[in-house]
């Protein structure tokens, strides 16, 4: 059985333990009437059989989940011939694969060989009496746990404290699981950036102003150089940053003020929720306005003007990237406006200010800590932008601060070096995640300065 669907039954079969834990802590008081003799609310010990049904479950079927697969691999290959369990990892992986395509349909069994369709027979065999074995013994598990939660019940159970224990638990573990998972993605990436820079000195990546990561076949091949300076990446990735800011800030910030400041609330009540789907438009949709209007767009006007722009230009790529962040500056300065109090607006009208002064000498200097937070966040989002870049920007890696020209960005190369066929080890797809720490210690680097800044600044108000 699927494991989405062995889910559902233990989903199923915590709900019927919620309502049988429910239904005899009313008996145990004599039905509703009694229910203040309870410890804790009916709700509370249903709540408990529920928990100790599902948890011991879900736990036990993900690790059979995890582990059957490498059991099944295990078995599979240890059935193999021996001439076939001579053969090296490296060809042993191969056969497996072969054997992955046969059982997804992807290759027909005639056209396999004797030993892949032998695999594919017995691995077909042993997934599906893993399947089965593990919803069985997950369901048992959970039946159990049930009743041993429903046994315990008794008017003098502190259901709501075990309840509120378990879930303690368990939200310090999703919080360990994130933890977790950050401190991963920081090895890994460091990891091979470390590969890396023992291949290509850490002064040329950071300092080199060529970038050609594809290595050469030949001596004299000049296109495939293999050069890794960086510069033209950070240069670019600038540049467009500072457009997508200086496109944003201002719309996003002025269009705050107004709807905090001086719109009424219908208008409000309208405009706000329609800006913030900015927000919700998917990338792509962006890239795609980008390159098919923006861009030809430019380009017609700079050749009125008599200005050479490309159809694939920083400013096209910085000006969409700009209109798709404005919900990020707008929503955070508003919400930084309105937590102002009235009160100081009013100490200001007492004092004779008109509303555009206590805007401006106030209410901005009070809420000023949280807007430029909301800026770094926002140009932390701007910084990672990908598919924008890709579709309006180009892959040309140039040194250069011309917003009419093609560049490219760090995350844009990233994406380029990771596609393909190349080798995992070698300096072009390293290079990948030397660019990837590069990111992650900016974007870090600003978000820690936008938390500093609305912390150290950050007005008290009663």
């Amino acid at each position: 059985m699927h494991f989405s669907a062995v889910l559902v039954l233990i989903l199923i079969l915590s709900s019927v333990g919620y309502q049988a834990g429910r239904r005899r802590s009313l008996s145990a008081v004599g039905g509703r009437l009694g229910a203040r003799n309870l410890h804790s609310l009916p709700g509370y010990y249903g709540l408990l059989v529920a928990l100790w049904c599902a948890i011991p479950a879900v736990v036990l079927l993900t690790g059979w989940h995890i582990a059957g697969d490498r059991i099944v691999v295990a078995s599979v290959l240890a059935d193999l011939p021996a001439d076939v369990r001579g053969r090296t990892a490296a060809e042993q992986g191969l056969m497996l694969n072969d054997v992955r395509n046969v059982l997804a349909g992807n290759v027909s069994e005639a056209d396999a060989s004797g030993p892949v369709r032998a695999a594919a027979t017995e691995w077909r065999r042993l997934d599906r009496l893993s399947q089965i074995s593990g919803t069985v013994v997950a369901l048992c598990v959970g039946m159990l746990g049930a009743a041993l939660a429903w046994r315990r019940i008794n008017p003098e159970l502190r259901a709501r404290n075990s309840v509120e224990s378990i879930v303690e638990v368990l939200l310090i573990g999703c919080a360990g699981v994130a933890i977790l998972t950050t401190i991963g993605i920081i090895i890994s990436v460091l990891y091979e950036a470390i590969h890396f820079f023992r291949l290509v000195p850490i002064t040329e990546f950071l300092f080199g102003t060529k970038w050609s990561p594809q290595m050469a076949i030949r001596a004299d091949q000049v296109g495939s150089s293999g050069a890794f300076g960086a510069v033209p990446l950070f240069t670019g990735t600038l540049l467009i940053a500072v457009i997508a800011m200086a496109v944003s800030v201002p719309i996003g910030l002025f269009s705050a003020i107004y709807l905090a400041e001086y719109a009424d609330r219908r208008f409000r009540a309208i405009v706000k929720p329609l800006l913030e789907i900015l927000a919700g438009i998917p990338t792509v949709v962006y890239g795609f306005f980008a390159a098919l209007t923006v861009g030809p767009l430019l380009s017609s006007v700079g050749q009125t003007f008599g200005l050479t722009v490309s159809s694939e230009s920083a400013l096209s790529a910085g000006l969409v990237m700009g209109v798709m962040i404005i919900p990020f500056v707008s929503s955070l300065s508003d919400d930084m406006i309105t937590s102002v109090p009235q009160s100081l607006r009013d100490g200001a009208y007492a004092l004779g200010a008109t509303r555009s002064e206590t805007i401006r000498n106030v209410v901005l200097p009070a809420a000023l800590p949280g807007i430029v937070g909301g800026v770094l966040l926002a140009a932390s989002r701007a910084i990672g932008e990908t598919m924008i870049v890709v579709m309006a920007a180009g892959l040309s890696a140039k040194l250069t601060a011309n917003p009419f020209e093609a560049v490219t960005t760090v995350t844009v190369q990233i994406v380029t070096l990771l596609v393909g066929d190349s080798e995992f080890d070698s300096p072009k797809t390293l290079a990948a995640f030397a660019l990837g720490l590069v990111l992650f210690v900016v974007t870090l680097a600003l978000n820690v300065v936008a938390l500093r800044v609305v912390r150290k600044y950050r007005e008290q108000y009663e």
